[in-house]
């Protein structure tokens, strides 16, 4: 068994210090510190508190990650073997303090951790600039921002800057949302007397200062209206506003009057429009057809809000849950061997979420051959398939028979019956051999306008048209075309 105590150090000297720790770190033989870089470690010499720090690490380690990890690891070890350790860290443990978070979520029983509160950094950057967060505020750990979603309608408050590497990228990221001469405050010191400052500066110009370390914050004050309404564009969350201001009162008068019904069409030709810019290679095209497919799914949601039922953010999450949880062998424990396996192990899943259904359960509003496949692919997970392709082809010979004699001898209605049989055991065919019956029907059909259009362009070389032309030129014409496309 082992202890250890995480003794927060306030943001300035021992004068910040609560009492109950000053007498904790006097009576133990000696602290170990996140870092020596602290005004209070003066304070700690003074009172001849022995103490060592984890600095060396900083400059072993690649990454603040490995840092952080390091340093959990010692301290874990010595807890360990010293029973009860005391760790000292900047401001309060539970504020943007990667070790404390590490340390209370080891997964070693044998190690307790007890938090000693202190103020954080927070507070006396609060009192420095003046300001009451309850007014609202985000607050964000500078190494955490990149990753972040940022609303530039409230002040953001960043800690922890530490250097100009970590300024730069944290500019970077800012200009994403903010425009360029946007002014900041950045916090030197905070809370420490004689040496607080604050720096008025343009966004542009944050890694441009010299004198950033761990004692630097930033401050970046809400955008107004006229800025916000500018950079609605910089951002999915932006979009998001735009088809709120376009569905809300002074919106739009056609957008405020779609629903999910009318709609139906606009995102049925968008996909359509998507699958034509991949057909056609053009990435560009893709890119805006993509825009725009979004729009679709972003405007139906939108509707679902106004009608209190969920909103885009509910939508992501639950594709986010759906992706972990039928991804186990990502995100779990389980091994598979290839995509095929991944496959049936997805389909698995999807049959235990939703067992209460029918087991042939595709959309009825897919296209038939894709509907058909789905079905198809459906039925022989359980059995019901032909052990092999000639059980295919003898059936695609039976049902071409008796479309012959439905033809011949039938009503309509057998005609049609027969003709679906069929395309049904082709769509089979395309199953057995692993080609997309609605991709190889979309080939086919493109060629033949291609090399109609090419019969098309011969004739009018000759000053001719199609509708005057004999089948017998059109046919010489078309066999032409099947040399070159």
């Amino acid at each position: 068994m082992g202890k250890i105590i995480v003794a927060g150090l306030g943001p300035g000297g021992i004068d910040h210090l609560p009492t109950g720790t000053y007498r904790i770190l006097k009576d133990k033989p000696k602290l170990y510190l996140r870092t020596a870089k602290h005004p209070i470690t003066e304070d700690f010499i003074k009172e001849k508190i022995q103490f060592e720090s984890f600095d060396y690490l900083y400059e072993q380690c690649e990454t603040f990650e490995e840092v952080y990890q390091s340093i959990v690891e010692v301290l874990l070890e010595k807890a360990e073997r010293e029973k009860e350790i005391v760790y000292g860290v900047p401001g309060h443990p539970m504020v943007a303090e990667k070790t404390v978070e590490m340390l209370l979520n080891n997964k070693n029983s044998s190690i307790t951790v007890e938090i000693l509160p202190a103020v954080s950094c927070l507070e006396a950057v609060y009192a420095a600039l003046k300001i009451d967060p309850t007014h609202g505020l985000t607050v964000v750990d500078c190494l955490e921002l990149i990753d972040r979603k940022i609303d530039p309608s409230l002040p953001l408050l960043c800690v922890q800057l530490y250097n100009r590497r970590i300024a730069s990228d944290v500019k970077l990221r800012l200009i994403e949302d903010y425009p360029e001469e946007h002014v900041i405050k950045v916090v030197h010191n905070a809370g420490i007397a004689g040496k607080e400052r604050i720096d008025k500066i343009p966004l542009y110009e944050l890694d441009r200062l010299r004198d950033i370390d761990h004692l630097t914050s930033l401050y970046v004050p809400a955008l107004d209206d006229d800025h916000s309404s500018k950079n609605l564009n910089t951002s999915f969350e932006g979009l998001v506003e735009i088809l709120a201001r376009l569905r809300g009162p002074d919106g739009c008068p056609w957008d405020k009057q779609q629903t999910h019904e009318s709609l139906k069409r606009y995102l049925i030709e968008e996909t359509y429009e998507v699958i034509e810019a991949i057909e056609e290679n053009d990435v560009n095209k893709l890119k805006e057809e993509l825009g725009d497919l979004l729009l679709q799914i972003v405007f139906h949601a939108r509707v679902a809000e106004e009608q209190g039922k969920f909103n885009i953010f509910e939508v992501i999450e639950e594709i986010k849950e759906k992706l972990i949880r039928r991804h186990p062998h990502v995100f779990g424990n389980q091994v598979v061997k290839d995509a095929s396996e991944v496959n049936i192990n997805w389909e698995k899943i999807k049959r235990k979420e939703k067992r209460d259904g029918p087991f042939l359960d595709v959309p009825r509003s897919l296209p038939a051959l894709l509907r058909a496949e789905k079905i198809q692919k459906k039925a022989a997970e359980v059995g019901f398939d032909w052990p092999d392709i000639k059980g295919v082809w003898d059936k695609i010979d039976e049902e071409l028979g008796e479309l012959k004699s439905a033809v011949s001898m039938g009503s309509f209605e057998q005609q049609v019956s027969e003709l679906g049989d069929l395309l049904f055991s082709v769509v089979n065919l395309s199953r057995f051999l692993k080609i997309d019956p609605e991709e190889a029907l979309s080939r086919t059909i493109n060629k033949f306008i291609k090399r109609f259009n090419y019969v098309e362009k011969r004739l009018k070389e000759e000053g001719k048209k199609p509708e005057g032309t004999s089948l017998e030129k059109m046919d010489e014409l078309w066999d032409e075309s099947k040399k070159k496309i």
